[in-house]
């Protein structure tokens, strides 16, 4: 059984006097390779003089490009999207023999493709520490990857952090705290020192009430909600990227919808601009709605 949800995400900027906004890019579109199904989408902005090109990055991203053609005291972005939330197994993909045990080896030509996802910042001495933490022996990919996405949660502490950018690795660790894009950023050069090719994600994270309490784990959210969020993808050879939820501890599933993947976490921000020096206030909301009375599928 499946049900269908609509999302309505609002962002409104708010400005303390007329302004000329440069161009902007807007990053809140479901990528191509969005495993929920997506039925409907559509994205408001104003004030309504402007243009909008919708493009892709060199990753292969959509983004708006939205250009102001008069000064504004509001600008407002509407994202309005209904989705099917059909089960989806999140370790429902093969993987090569050449990787199905970690420490293995990128094929040459599928190494120089991955560059920019094996880019590695230069390791300071809290992140060498969890790195050495991290056990050498030849294991089970999947388990591999489970095991150590399962260590943060429960070694860090996640906040809801409304200052702009991602933190440092060693300030995540020396914290031992970070919001969502902080952990996974931390995560990205984990993983890339550990010779696994991964990306950034930025997007939205659904999660719906189960219809029946698990018998084990945790209880789940006690109302239907939405936000925005952030998690990994790693490329494992013969599954592709497959994504994993650095907050959760959990591999990726109907209720992330990826919106932008990158190498760097600064490229991914859902909304970038410029635009005259003024004091400007921000406001957001998400709402969900369940559109039919399917009923959820409870976690076994």
């Amino acid at each position: 059984m499946t049900t269908c949800v609509a999302i309505h995400h609002q962002t409104e900027y708010r400005f303390d006097r007329l302004a000329w906004l440069g161009p902007h890019i807007l990053r809140l579109r479901p990528t191509a390779h969005c495993r929920t199904p997506i039925h409907s989408y559509s994205l408001k902005i104003q004030p309504e003089a402007h243009f909008i090109n919708w493009q892709q990055d060199p990753f292969g991203n959509f983004q708006a490009r939205v250009v102001f053609t008069e000064k504004t005291r509001l600008l407002r972005i509407d994202v309005d999207m209904v989705v099917e939330m059909a089960v989806i197994n999140p370790f429902d993909f093969f993987i090569e023999d050449s990787a199905v045990h970690w420490p293995f080896e990128y094929e040459a030509a599928l190494r120089r493709d991955l560059t920019p996802y094996l880019e590695c910042e230069e390791a300071g001495p809290h992140l060498r520490e969890w790195l050495a933490g991290v056990p050498r022996e030849r294991v089970n990919t999947i388990d591999f990857l489970v095991r150590l996405n399962s260590r943060l949660p429960r070694e860090f502490k996640h906040l809801v952090r409304m200052e702009s950018g991602v933190q440092g690795c060693e300030e995540t660790l020396e914290k031992a705290q970070g919001s969502c894009r902080d952990t996974a950023w931390l995560m990205v050069q984990v993983l890339r020192h550990l010779g696994i090719a991964a990306r950034f994600v930025s997007g939205y994270l659904i999660q719906l009430v189960a219809d029946e309490t698990p018998v084990d784990g945790p209880p789940g959210p006690q109302e239907d909600v939405t936000d925005l969020h952030a998690w990994v993808e790693v490329y494992l050879p013969g599954a592709g990227w497959v994504g994993i939820d650095t907050t959760s501890g959990m591999f990726a599933g109907e209720g992330h919808i990826p919106l932008f993947c990158t190498p760097d976490a600064t490229s991914a921000a859902p909304v970038s601009g410029s635009g005259d020096a003024c004091e400007t206030e921000l406001y957001f909301h998400n709402r969900i709605t369940r559109l039919d009375q399917d009923q959820c599928d409870s976690k076994p």
